[in-house]
């Protein structure tokens, strides 16, 4: 709805902003002046004890000197009551008596109707409430009084009781001069299918009063008191003012606590939320009887950006969970997401804090997890991933809830976790050093001790053209490795498995490998440098620094992609060959125990060969291969694939 011109002035022009700020600060008198409107107050919207928030009453702004917070009456409303612009200038357009300007007349007549129906709805409220302290509502208070329910919260949430009648609130109501065709419009009553008199929809129930985000009264739950009831919650069919998927419970006072800084926690069911806000978690919500839908999902996002999913700890609670997951991939944004967290016992908030008080909801709370956990729990949780087979059909799986994510920057930022999580899975780690075999002499009784933590490079060592760049023959490679790749970036996708496992000495070589991994599926590689320098520029800077990278010829020749193609294969087979000798070493060494066996003399010399083989492979596959770049990258890489530094077991 547009506003007229003239209107917002007008209001501003009506409604003194010392007043409207007044309600929530206490004013300082000795800084204020109140004849010229000039008044301060410590500020509502942060923690201080200063008064540094200004109202200058004369101009209709405020401005705080400590948070920077500033506006007029309407943003103060909206900020301090967590409303939308229009609910904020209709809340303060009551406050002045300016009717709200007029709309079209099918739309002000559906206006009448709505309102009507509320009224309705309050007076139903209002029955129910009535009967939970008459006689027939013994059973139904004996109950609530079981539940621990105290007498504010019933009044709270305005708890009330449905008679076990056919009629009651239909006969109360029309006595009031309530049309039948209202409550049934209502959703209070029903026809009967053969039509006649209507009934009662709720009857022997315990009645919550569901509220809107404006607090008014738009539909009811009810709580079976019979165990045998064919459904234990029963709520209000869809009405023209009631739509399960569009609102939430206690939707209205969650939204403003929220405002002053409470955690928005998601709840299951009513009880549940009440219990929540009675032990201080007062921005608590609830679905109405249906699982999460995307529009409840979206009206969480504007009461808080990152709701807490409280689930409860069974098989049920994480189904649920996982239903939330899938719905809200592709509606992540920027400072937008969810956390979950998980009950034990298979507990409810409601059990929980029963049994164990507030201080255990809290440290729930305070445990609540990332989605990528969750996620990445149901992919991974109960199976075994101990085959090539296994493992593609996870990151197929994982693969496609990504693509999921229409936000760019959040794809990427999940991606970098489920790679973590799965380096950490399957046992690689890329930022893992080599550990060097200590062949000390022991001291009698002194335990063996295998490795020793490496020696510093000599001052000599480092000066030297070898240790100019990253500190050894192997940090050389992984410089000349990354560097090509930077420079042709189309061939990131061919070896970006063997670039995934591969071990990386150095950490600056590591973050830039995460860099090249993230952005190398780019559909545009063009300016892929400038890319990468806004993520890694001082990695970068130091990698093409190195006289060994400037001059050599993949990163010179910018243009020859078959030439890039083969130094790629090659330097990720001689690393993969020198770093699988040095473990195969590494282990035969924990097995020697005083006297090496054949099987350990084995394994020595075949991961040696191995890794001379790979040193050799450039030469004596060109000369095999004549100058056949492609058969010669095909057959390095078949050299990575094949492990041929590894013994096969029979």
């Amino acid at each position: 709805m547009s506003l007229p011109t003239g209107f917002l002035d007008e209001l501003r022009t009506r409604i003194s902003l010392s007043q409207v700020v007044g309600r929530k600060v206490t004013w300082d008198m000795r800084k204020s002046n109140q004849g010229k409107g000039d008044m301060w107050a410590p500020c509502p919207f942060h923690q201080e004890k200063s008064a540094s928030f200004h109202v200058d009453d004369r101009k209709g702004f405020y401005y705080c000197f400590g948070c920077h917070a500033k506006g007029d009456a309407v943003t103060f409303v909206k900020e301090t009551e967590n409303l939308g612009f229009m609910e904020a200038v209709e809340l303060l357009a009551r406050e002045a008596g300016m009717p709200m300007p007029a709309r079209d007349p099918q739309a002000a007549q559906k206006a009448d109707r709505r309102s009507q129906l509320v009224q309705v709805m309050e007076e139903a409220v209002k029955y129910y409430r009535l009967q939970l302290q008459t006689g027939a509502g013994a059973a139904a208070r004996d109950y609530i009084t079981r539940r621990r329910l105290s007498p504010e919260a019933q009044a709270r949430f305005e708890i009330g009781y449905a008679p076990n009648v056919r009629n009651g609130l239909l006969q109360a109501l029309t006595q009031k001069g309530i049309a039948a065709d209202l409550l049934v419009e209502a959703g209070l009553c029903a026809r009967p299918d053969g039509g006649g008199t209507p009934y009662d929809r709720f009857r022997d129930r315990i009645i919550f009063p569901i509220r809107d985000g404006r607090g008014r009264a738009i539909s009811l739950g009810g709580r079976a008191m019979d165990p045998n009831a064919q459904a234990k919650y029963l709520n209000g069919p869809e009405t023209e003012l009631f739509s399960k998927g569009h609102n939430l419970y206690n939707h209205a006072p969650a939204r403003e606590a929220a405002g002053k800084g409470k955690p928005l926690v998601v709840a299951e069911g009513y009880m549940d939320v009440i219990a929540l806000v009675e032990a201080g978690f007062t921005a608590a919500v609830a679905p109405l009887g249906t699982a999460v839908t995307e529009d409840q999902l979206r009206l969480m996002w504007r009461i808080h950006p990152e709701p807490i999913i409280a689930l409860d700890g069974d098989a049920a609670g994480i189904r649920a969970g996982l239903r939330v997951v899938d719905l809200a991939l592709p509606l992540l944004e920027a400072g937008q997401g969810l956390r979950f967290a998980l009950l034990p016992g298979g507990q409810d908030p409601d059990d929980l804090i029963k049994a164990q008080g507030a201080a255990a909801m809290q440290r729930v709370l305070d445990d609540a997890r990332p989605m990528v956990q969750l996620l990445w729990q149901r992919e991974t949780e109960g199976r075994v991933f101990d085959s090539p087979e296994r493992k593609a059909a996870l990151d197929k799986t994982l693969r496609a809830a990504l693509k999921r994510i229409v936000d760019p920057s959040i794809r990427g930022h999940y991606g970098e976790d489920i790679k973590r999580l799965r380096w950490e899975l399957f046992g690689q780690n890329g930022t893992q050093t080599a550990r060097k075999p200590d062949f000390t002499p022991r001291k009698p009784g002194e335990k063996f001790t295998r490795f020793a933590a490496p020696e510093p490079p000599l001052a000599s060592t480092r000066a030297s053209a070898l240790g100019a760049g990253a500190g050894g023959a192997e940090q050389l490679l992984e410089s000349l490795l990354l560097a090509t790749l930077v420079v042709h970036p189309g061939l990131i996708a061919r070896f970006e498995s063997a670039l995934e496992r591969l071990e990386l000495a150095h950490p600056g070589h590591d973050a830039l490998r995460g860099a090249l991994l993230r952005h190398g599926h780019r559909p545009d590689l063009t300016n892929f440098r400038e890319i990468i320098a806004t993520e890694q520029r001082a990695v970068l800077e130091s990698l093409f620094g190195q006289s060994h990278v400037q001059t050599a010829p993949p990163v010179r020749n910018a243009e020859d992609t078959d030439l890039a193609n083969m130094c790629v294969a090659e330097a990720l087979a001689k690393l993969h060959a020198r770093r699988g000798a040095r473990r195969e070493i590494e282990d035969a060494v924990e097995d020697l125990s005083g006297l090496a066996d054949e099987g350990v003399t084995w394994r020595l010399s075949q991961a040696t060969e191995a890794r001379n083989r790979a040193d050799r492979s450039n030469l004596e596959t060109a000369a095999d291969m004549g100058e056949d770049r492609t058969a010669l990258s095909r057959h390095l890489q078949d050299l990575i694939d094949g492990q041929v530094w590894v013994k096969k077991k029979n």
